[in-house]
């Protein structure tokens, strides 16, 4: 907001400069410096008056200031009365600044379940991974950050990363992948001559015990992507027999009846993981732990009214973000 006392006192020092009688009646440097003195002090008045309106249309106003008092003390008269008529001009009469069509944006409803402090934002990571323009060493640091998340995520990105044409990230790449693999195939290792030395001692509670740690051991396998071919076929051959080895001493295994359907589903023995299904939900597991697979296995078989059933059957929980949008696509919403 203007300061009208400045604005007075710099009017009154320029009228003063050019009415005092020593400067009308007398020629003498006396006369002429009192002119120049009182002169610059109403420039300097005027350009603090004016500070509030420079204000709002830049934010430096320090040479605009100088501009101004250049202005008004080079020129007499005209330049003071100029400057004030020009700020009087642009502040009634000039268009508005034209407003951008997006101000601000709203922040997106994002996931809940990645709003946890422990989970790990790996959005947009593939494509950072990717981005041969992005920096050697940022991607690498970014690679590097996938020690500290779930096989199930970092493998399908450190497998994307062994393409890349940098040598340093595909190397960097592979050997995570191979301690990954590594990590588990020496636990299989301890825990089979475990499962070994039971068997000689006939020890059935630490065979059990071992079997299903061997059925979890080899599941992981698989479940992270780490083995593919043949010993992705390995794997799940061996996951299943430890599962039905506890199976067949505890038949009332929900979970690893779950497990066992999920390994012949792998296995593409579509007609034995379907029976697996049902079996796991009359024995009391909760329909939303088992109505995705049957509903993905329904879908590899090209039977859709059975998926859409099912998928509407999962409508009526609401504990299932992640599977909300194809909940939704399968109800036509």
């Amino acid at each position: 907001m203007l300061n009208l006392k400045l604005g007075l006192a710099a009017l009154g020092m320029e009228v003063s400069a050019w009415t005092t009688v020593a400067l009308l009646y007398e020629r003498s440097d006396t006369a002429l410096a009192g002119y120049l003195l009182l002169h610059t002090l109403a420039c300097v008045l005027l350009s603090l008056t004016l500070l509030p309106l420079v204000r709002q249309r830049q934010g430096r106003p320090g040479w605009t200031l100088l501009l101004i008092m250049a202005c008004s003390y080079a020129i007499p008269v005209a330049g003071f009365v100029g400057v004030v008529a020009a700020f009087v001009f642009l502040t009634l009469y000039r268009k508005p600044r034209p407003r951008d069509d997006f101000e601000t944006l709203e922040s997106p409803e994002f996931d809940q379940h990645e709003k946890r402090r422990n989970s790990f934002r790996h959005i947009g990571m593939r494509s950072f991974l990717t981005n041969t323009k992005a920096p050697l060493h940022a991607r690498m640091r970014a690679m590097s950050a996938l020690q500290y998340v779930g096989g199930r995520t970092a493998t399908p990105l450190l497998r994307t990363a062994m393409g890349d044409a940098s040598e340093d990230l595909r190397l960097l790449a592979y050997g995570m992948l191979d301690n990954l693999e590594k990590r588990i195939n020496h636990a299989i290792d301890q825990e089979l001559q475990t499962w070994h030395g039971a068997q000689a001692a006939g020890d059935e509670v630490q065979s059990m015990d071992s079997a299903r740690q061997l059925a979890d051991l080899y599941w992981e396998l698989v479940y992270q992507a780490l083995v593919q071919g043949d010993l992705r076929d390995h794997a799940c051959a061996q996951a299943l027999h430890y599962c039905e080895y506890v199976l067949a001493r505890q038949p009332d295994n929900a979970a690893l009846v779950l497990r066992k359907g999920r390994l012949l589903h792998a296995q593409g023995h579509s007609a034995e993981a379907q029976a697996a299904y049902a079996h796991a939900r009359a024995l009391g597991l909760p329909a939303t732990r088992v109505l995705p697979y049957e509903a993905e296995l329904c879908f590899e078989q090209r039977d859709f009214p059975r998926t859409q059933a099912l998928m509407s059957a999962l409508d009526q929980w609401g504990a299932l973000p992640r599977l909300r949008p194809v909940i939704n696509y399968w109800k036509g919403r």
